[in-house]
């Protein structure tokens, strides 16, 4: 199984797994793919701060990403 870390960079995630990307944008996070976003905003920005900006519960990330095959770390 794959695993993410809820407060590493968005950066640092994709590097391991860029299929992380899919899965953001399946939960709302459009603006991850606007150009430049990644390496820039996303060197910075972890999953628990995207989710307190874009209004989804942290528990629903969780839970989504259980379902898409990952362990979530801590």
């Amino acid at each position: 199984m794959k695993q993410i870390n809820l407060n590493k960079p968005i950066y640092d995630l994709w590097k391991e797994d860029p299929g992380i990307i899919d899965v953001m944008l399946e939960l709302g996070f459009h603006d991850i793919t606007k150009k430049g976003a990644l390496n820039t905003a996303g060197r910075v920005m972890t999953l628990e701060k995207g989710a307190r900006m874009k209004g989804i519960t942290l528990d629903t990330i969780m839970e989504y990403f259980k379902r898409k095959g990952y362990i979530i770390q801590s």
